[in-house]
């Protein structure tokens, strides 16, 4: 099946150009000359690709761009006949995939086109990363629990991120006392225990099934390494 290559564009020898080069290289191009003829025929069905005029008669090619992304994630490359850098920067913050001014090589924004639906199928086809039920953000100060941020005190956080450090791996309480608590002598292995238990019942509220930590008699705490990447229903 052909990739469907929608061109937004009001000129029509521009148009016809579009339409021909694409036709040529192997797409099935289609051609709307507004913004709301194209919003029309994108909800009919939706192209693989947008090649989008930023000057449109009826609106501006940006506003499309947006409304366009409410319906659908599509790859755009936008046209202008503008030399203004920040109608370039306003499209690509935008999210637009790539940026063409008039005039243009058609045989060269075809390979544009072809290079962008070739990442896009690599994307489409590359597997998602598994879900992590403990991240931690070390900028912020902030664990979150399969989603959720956990209220965690000074000595809640350093013992949780020193735990997911190495889940599975098993530190003893002195280890604890010292990465933790370091130069605070006054600090007893209780103190630890006091904490893990505290952790425990803020994790619960997540999870009330699951024992992300795990206690190893005689030696000390674990971060379970067998959390399931989603909370079990």
């Amino acid at each position: 099946m052909k990739p469907r290559v929608l061109i937004v564009e009001d000129e029509p020898g521009i148009a016809d150009t579009l339409q021909y080069a694409l036709r040529t290289d192997g797409f099935e191009p289609a051609w709307a000359a507004t913004g709301e003829e194209a919003l029309s025929q994108f909800k009919v069905q939706p192209p693989a690709l947008v090649i989008l005029d930023v000057g449109l008669p009826d609106t501006s090619g940006f506003e499309v761009f947006k409304r366009l992304r409410e319906v659908a994630d599509v790859p755009v490359v936008f046209l202008t006949a503008r030399s203004d850098e920040i109608d370039r920067v306003v499209g690509l913050e935008l999210g637009a995939d790539d940026y063409v001014a008039k005039p243009f090589s058609p045989r060269e924004l075809v390979a544009r086109v072809r290079s962008i639906l070739r990442r896009s199928a690599k994307a489409a086809a590359a597997p998602a990363a598994p879900a992590l039920p403990l991240v931690v953000d070390d900028g912020k100060r902030q664990i979150r629990f399969y989603g959720k941020p956990l209220e965690l005190s000074r000595y809640e956080f350093g013992l949780l991120q020193t735990l997911a450090s190495r889940p599975g791996h098993v530190f003893s309480r002195d280890t604890l006392l010292a990465r933790v608590w370091g130069d605070d002598t006054e600090s007893l292995d209780r103190t630890v225990d006091a904490h893990v238990k505290t952790l425990r019942a803020k994790m619960k509220t997540v999870a009330p099934t699951l024992e992300p930590i795990r206690t190893h008699r005689g030696s000390g705490y674990a971060l379970a390494e067998d959390l399931p990447p989603a909370l079990p229903v």
